[in-house]
């Protein structure tokens, strides 16, 4: 038990050791500065890290029957490969309520995210919108402000989020107001929820609409009620309480089986449950079985955190370990007058604290003041949760264990001196006391040069991506989607006056947009096709001036004629297209065969990236469309300014349709979205890796200066006897210069694997080039190079006379 007495000794205790603590980080200016610079450069690399990562780990659980909610999905087999997909058929519903029901508490259909357009009186928006049966706000878990989850019911209601209220209403009461859909269908307010958080899949769901509005609306979803075979929409379910995700999502496999005709069972669906907790971070599937996705960023990020903190680490120890010599009398003294080995590491573990301290309250100001940057880079919303006492409890353990991780080491180290010889004045660091600090200063070295690394060939890669061959034309490629129907009965009105007013030079229309590929088929036959061979062809429906548009070339045959009237029975094929199906040259005037069709073959396009630009470009069909198709695409004419032409466009449109927004984009815009992500991961990773080095070239520049006052008198010496400035700027970087190299030797091996795997992700890719790793390197010892000279530099020109006069 402590008595009052020996409490109140440790109180003294403490207090004499922040006072001791105190007093060498002022005195120690220039050391001090550069560790709390370290240390708070590496807490806030840490802290933003940390924020992003809880960002990922937590998306969707702002639903809050998260844990119970599931896509269902399907795994299907085509030529042998197994493609996995969130696409399913409408009668898949029926038969799991029926066979499987008392597994679910709610199951519900729904539409992709569709731009809908929704009118009130004179104010007409475009937003995304799903469209859902009623069971779908439940299983989505909708904050409801006003109204009920459960009107969605009403097959004319209509439940919109906050945003869109404001948008259309202001302040304004909005329940029961009537809105107009598509300019087809009038829907009543039933219900408003708050804003879905950004980090969640649905997050830009700014209304939901009863699943019997989009029958009305799309008149093929009506007519595919009943078909097992058209896999174009979405469901969503919420497993009963007392179920098993896992069980539930083994138990319902074959519900589509063993429902299929014959001849469609060769293609092996079999369904099952993708959870909600799983959109996000394991959303990749290979050959039937989930790889995983954005969890391996998290973890990579995570990883380089981590190390970023070490290396902050690293420059204390370094620097403390370093400036053994001057505090040997401190200890000598301490030691001599009976004070501990335990109190002598206390002492320095409170240093280590303290400094740690100042470091966390400037990370997190340099947080404050980064984060919006952070945040545009990162694609994110992330804030600091000041109110959440979990963040601070966080942050404290994390000052404290990043604390007593720098301070161990020095205070175990500098707590084994012995009081005789440091009192003797024979004190002097082994021969091998400084091997652990060029230890440390080769492992920041090769983080660094690993990061840097990693870095060029991550943009590396997009470049190559970006620079692929695609097929068509970009610059001056405009699409439109069409939220209604409106533009439908005058599109032959419409081409005929925007051409005439010199704004575009062609115009047509697709049922998927120049960027993107939005159906399949598995139902064409040809000659030579193997028997039970399990097909899976893109399809465009098009227009005529369709490849006039966007601008494709042809390998052989010919483009779409409106003089040729056979050409409602042709198709054009992709090279992709022509080697799948294994034709023989010349390709021209072959026919396929299309469920109760056959059609010609009259042109062979060049590839075209539709789709991601680091896979191969899918086999793919184009055919005329019996009607236009949903997307609308615009060649502008070259010779008018881009904003005369755009502008002159929308007013024709409106002529048109005058309730629908003119909401275009650019092709060549579409296509760099693809690589958003693999684009944010290489400048967060260049960030890192440029705080990284920073961090490190911070402890070379402590250990440099502090190298250069041990030597000061032999640097007199040298200089007195004729030594030049760059024999004595040589003699005090060359330690330094050899640690880099074997820092390089140990980094270029494990980039090049990490990278390699990493790359492997990628069926287009780039290849590993030795220059690569001759830059990052040479990046290291250049800034190395730079760090440690200026302190070579400046010790190498001081008078001799000051370091010699007291000899």
């Amino acid at each position: 038990m402590i008595t009052s007495h020996q409490l109140l000794n440790r109180m003294h205790m403490f207090k004499n050791y922040l006072s001791v603590a105190w007093r060498n980080l002022v005195k120690n200016k220039v050391p001090s500065i550069l560790n709390i610079s370290g240390l708070a450069i590496g807490l806030a690399v840490a802290l933003l890290i940390g924020l992003w990562a809880w960002d990922e780990l937590t998306y969707n659980q702002s639903h809050s029957n998260h844990s119970r909610v599931a896509q269902v999905m399907q795994h299907q087999t085509f030529g042998g490969i197994t493609q996995t997909s969130p696409a399913i058929p409408i009668p898949l519903k029926n038969e799991l309520m029926k066979g499987y029901g008392q597994n679910f508490k709610y199951l519900a259909l729904s539409s992709w995210f569709n731009d809908l357009l929704i009118s009130k009186g004179d104010k007409h928006l475009t937003r995304k919108g799903l469209f859902m049966e009623e069971q779908g706000p439940e299983i989505l878990a909708l904050n409801m402000i006003q109204g009920s989850r459960q009107s969605l019911n009403n097959p004319s209601s209509i439940l919109i989020s906050q945003s869109l209220k404001k948008a259309l209403f202001g302040e304004q009461n909005a329940m029961g107001e009537t809105l107009k859909l598509n300019n087809n269908q009038l829907l009543q307010i039933t219900g408003i929820y708050e804003d879905l958080p950004f980090n969640t899949t649905f997050r830009q769901l700014d209304m939901v609409i009863p699943w019997q509005a989009y029958l009305i609306d799309e008149p093929w979803v009506k007519n595919s009620q009943n078909e097992w075979g058209n896999n174009s929409f979405q469901m969503f379910a919420q497993i009963a309480d007392n179920a098993d995700i896992n069980k539930v999502s083994a138990h319902i496999q074959n519900a589509k089986l063993k429902n299929i005709p014959e001849d469609e069972k060769a293609f092996k669906p079999l369904i099952f449950l993708h959870g909600m907790d799983k959109w996000h971070l394991y959303s990749n599937f290979k050959e039937g079985i989930n790889t995983g996705g954005r969890i391996q960023t998290v973890w990579l990020f995570t990883i380089i955190g981590v190390f970023v903190l070490l290396l902050a680490c690293i420059n204390f120890m370094n620097l403390s370990t370093a400036r053994s010599e001057k505090r040997s009398k401190e200890i000598g003294i301490r030691k001599a007058v009976g004070s501990q080995r335990g109190q002598l590491v206390a002492q320095f573990l409170i240093e280590s604290l303290l400094i740690t301290a100042f470091a966390t309250l400037l990370a997190v100001a340099l947080v404050v003041l980064t984060l919006p940057a952070f945040n545009q880079v990162a694609d994110k919303q992330i804030h600091l949760p000041w109110g959440l006492p979990v963040f601070w409890l966080a942050l404290l353990a994390t000052a404290i264990v990043t604390g007593l991780i720098a301070g161990s080491y020095p205070a175990l180290y500098l707590s084994s001196f012995q009081p005789v010889k440091i009192l003797k004045g024979v004190f002097k660091a082994g021969r091998y006391a400084a091997m652990p600090r060029k230890v440390l200063v080769v492992l920041q070295f090769t983080v660094s040069v690993i990061l840097i690394t990693g870095t060029i060939i991550v943009f590396r890669q997009i470049q190559y991506a970006k620079n692929r061959p695609i097929g068509y034309t970009r610059a001056g490629l405009v699409t439109f989607s069409m939220a209604s129907n409106d533009l439908m009965p005058h599109m032959q009105a419409l081409s005929n006056e925007l051409q005439k007013s010199g704004a575009i030079s062609y115009i047509s229309t697709a049922n998927s947009p120049v960027t993107s590929l939005h159906s399949n088929t598995s139902g064409i036959e040809w000659e030579g096709k193997p028997p039970g061979f399990t097909a899976d062809i893109g399809v465009v429906r098009v227009s005529h001036d369709y490849g006039k548009t966007v601008g494709w070339q042809f390998k052989e045959g010919r483009d779409f004629s409106l003089e040729m009237p056979t050409d409602s029975n042709a198709v054009i094929i992709n090279e992709a297209a022509a080697a799948y199906m294994h034709l023989p040259a010349p390709i021209t005037g072959k026919t396929i065969r299309w469920g109760d069709r056959t059609l010609s073959i009259i042109g062979v396009a060049r590839n075209i990236v539709m789709q991601s630009p680091y896979d191969p470009v899918k086999q793919t069909i184009f055919a005329i469309g019996s009607q236009p198709g949903y997307f609308m695409n615009l060649r502008l004419n070259n010779n008018m300014p881009v904003r005369q032409a755009l502008a002159i466009t929308e007013q024709i449109l409106k002529k048109y349709a005058p309730s629908m927004p003119f909401n275009y984009t650019y092709a060549d815009e579409d296509f760099a979205s693809k690589f958003g992500s693999e684009e944010r991961i290489g400048k967060l990773a260049g960030f890192f890796a440029l705080l990284a080095i920073f961090i490190s070239c911070l402890g070379l520049f402590g250990m440099a200066a502090f190298m250069a006052e041990q030597r000061i008198r032999e640097i007199g010496v040298r200089k007195v006897l004729g030594a030049s400035v760059f024999q004595l700027w040589h003699l005090l970087s060359r330690d330094f210069m050899f640690l880099i190299l074997i820092a390089l030797l140990i980094a270029t091996p494990i980039a090049w694997y990490g990278m390699h795997t990493w790359l492997n992700n990628f069926q287009y890719r780039t290849s590993l080039s030795w220059w690569i790793f001759f830059l990052a390197g040479a990046i290291a010892l250049l800034l190395t190079l730079i760090t440690v000279s200026i302190q070579s530099v400046k010790a190498a020109m001081a008078n001799p006379v000051k370091s010699l006069k007291t000899e």
